[in-house]
């Protein structure tokens, strides 16, 4: 391949990329959007493997094919409800792809010492926070906050350490130093992501997808790869850019999210409220309120991810509509589901018109004119503390004003905290009718009745 050819492939294959992620804003669009990613990245595939500079062409085949069957089997093996933890093993492993290329590039000898350090670290945060945060999205780590004593000093320690290791290294660069700067910062990973409760995990997940991208620039530079800096940067700033939307969503401050103790088990409602009678009531009862109802809200939730609920929800929203002329809308928080989207992506796979779907600054204002509001497997995006409890860990942050309606159902399966571990005192209300079950079994008795008491 001629020496041109390679960097204007290369931009060719940034363009698809550019083009791609333009056609993914919408969901009418999404489906081609991914076709030109696809075909992007197999231009930058066989540009690479054209390029003079490779030689080993059996182990580029053989790590093309083992990432090919892995890829292939979690797309099939993993559901919707689970994207969040994927996409964090995933971005992972793309910071530790930065930490090797790093270490590869300093073996052979190359003397891009900054950009490598800058790559190398930044994927080794990435790599070892993002594992934190699969843990955590994954269960297999309590969701809380994870706060100890002199936590903030000795993580501080820690990044005063990296940056003298890596001002030393710059000036005498020696391989041991690298791989201190890399245990360092792997550590440090793991610090700064423990003490972050899962109510902030969307934010976590969009930082941490930043980093991944940073590091590829810092690579891109050291290798004087253009797709590597386009691509990176891409990434980077969309992942820099989704944290701010997020951060304002809550109504807090990326520093505040990062620096960790928020989502703690807090126990935000009073003895008090914790005597009051809470009233329970069946899918038939939801069903003849609703089918009498001018205007249904629905607002889905973590819990109807897992149930995997969406398509019985839409059949719920559809006889709604056809059998018993109610208007019906949803009402997506920024900050619903365990990552940015995910609650979109959701319902769009159950073919919900999109044109249905609003988002919080849409919707708030039309709760007081709601007759119901049917959450399903939420629970932090509607809690009033954040209105009215300035000493609680949510205080602040815009939540959907479910609570304005004339009655809310709550599908849950008890009356326990959300996944940033505080209570909901709008569980006691006295238009709150819960409703306690499977999110899916639930919603599909509510349409067994509607469509029984239309016949």
């Amino acid at each position: 391949m001629q020496s041109w050819l390679i960097p204007f492939s290369y931009l060719l294959a940034g363009i698809f990329f550019i083009l791609a992620i333009r056609s993914l804003s919408s969901p009418y669009t999404a489906h081609r959007g991914n076709i030109i990613g696809m075909f992007g990245m197999l231009i930058a595939i066989i540009t690479t493997i054209c390029s003079p500079l490779v030689d080993k062409y059996l182990y580029i085949l053989v790590a093309i094919t083992c990432g090919g069957i892995i890829g292939i089997f979690f797309a099939f093996k993993v559901r919707i409800a689970s994207l969040p933890q994927m996409i964090a093993v995933f971005n992972g492993l793309g910071g530790l792809a930065a930490v090797f290329i790093s270490l590869s590039e300093i073996i052979n000898g190359s003397h891009a010492y900054f950009d490598i350090s800058i790559g190398l670290i930044i994927g080794a945060l990435a790599f070892s926070g993002s594992m934190i945060a699969f843990a955590k999205l994954q269960e297999l780590l309590p969701s809380g906050a994870f706060v100890f004593r002199y936590q903030q000093q000795i993580n501080l320690f820690l990044l005063l350490t990296l940056i003298t290791l890596c001002i030393i290294f710059l000036l005498t660069p020696q391989i041991n130093l690298f791989y201190w700067l890399t245990a360092i910062a792997i550590i440090l990973g793991f610090l700064l992501v423990l003490p972050i409760g899962g109510a902030d995990m969307p934010v976590v997940i969009s930082v941490l997808n930043s980093y991944t991208g940073w590091a590829a620039v810092g690579i891109g530079f050291s290798l004087n790869n253009i797709l590597l800096i386009i691509t990176g940067s891409l990434v980077g700033a969309g992942g820099a850019i989704l944290s701010y939307i997020m951060v304002k969503a809550m109504n807090r401050s990326l520093t505040n999210v990062l620096l960790g103790g928020f989502g703690q088990k807090v126990n935000s409602t009073t003895s008090a409220e914790k005597n009051k009678k809470v009233n329970i009531g069946s899918a038939q009862d939801a069903a003849y309120i609703m089918e009498n109802a001018h205007k249904v809200i629905i607002v889905p939730g973590y819990g109807m991810a897992v149930a995997q609920a969406q398509y019985v929800l839409q059949k719920m929203a559809e006889d709604l509509r056809t059998l018993y002329n109610v208007d019906v809308k949803f009402a997506i928080h920024p900050v619903a589901g365990r990552m940015p989207g995910h609650m979109n992506v959701l319902l769009a796979e159950a073919n919900i018109p999109y044109e249905d779907v609003f988002a919080l600054e849409d919707i708030n204002h039309e709760f007081a004119s709601a007759d119901v509001a049917y959450v399903i497997g939420a629970n932090d995006i509607t809690n009033p503390l954040a209105k009215t409890d300035s000493s609680s860990p949510i205080y602040g942050m815009p939540i959907l004003d479910v609570e304005k309606a004339k009655i809310v159902f709550f599908v849950k399966r008890s009356l326990a905290s959300g996944y940033s571990g505080i209570e909901n005192p709008l569980f006691f209300a006295n238009n709150t009718i819960m409703l306690y079950g499977d999110a899916k079994q639930v919603t599909e008795e509510i349409v067994n009745t509607l469509e029984q008491n239309n016949l």
